[in-house]
């Protein structure tokens, strides 16, 4: 009797979760692509190393199919927003330039690397707000 009673404890759980699990993805699924802002330029593999060399610059390594990506994409209109003319925001598509993704060991997007002067200052792995973007591209400013 106790057995058969975690059973059912057990399948109503799973249940519960795949339930919400597939409301989560109906969800972001849903989620429609932000334009991105005049300021953000995509990179390309030919591009790539003359856009970072000088200033401070962060680059969005993302996919059009990833939805995390998606949600990044307003706050990164922000970001740019705020910090022209201090900071450029740039994309790569690690789709369509996979070696330039390899070259910086991209294994999770969205990656957002801020280079200072060329080289890596900083990572930031997942989703981030407006302000802790800010406040890493204030410390490479520095």
């Amino acid at each position: 009797m106790i057995k058969m009673k975690g059973l059912i404890i057990a399948i109503v759980v799973v249940a519960a979760l795949a339930f919400l699990a597939i409301r989560a993805w109906n969800k972001m699924k849903n989620t429609p692509v932000a334009e991105d802002s005049h300021l953000i330029e995509q990179l390309t593999e030919q591009n790539f190393n003359n856009k970072i060399k000088k200033g401070v610059v962060l680059v969005d390594f993302w996919a059009d199919w990833c939805m995390p990506c998606r949600m990044m994409a307003p706050i990164l209109n922000e970001v740019a927003e705020a910090t022209e003319g201090e900071a450029s925001v740039y994309k790569l598509n690690v789709d369509e330039y996979q070696q330039v993704a390899a070259r910086f060991g991209i294994r999770n997007i969205p990656t957002m690397i801020l280079f200072k002067d060329g080289k890596e200052f900083e990572r930031l792995v997942g989703m981030k707000t407006k302000e802790s973007l800010l406040s890493s591209i204030e410390k490479a400013k520095k």
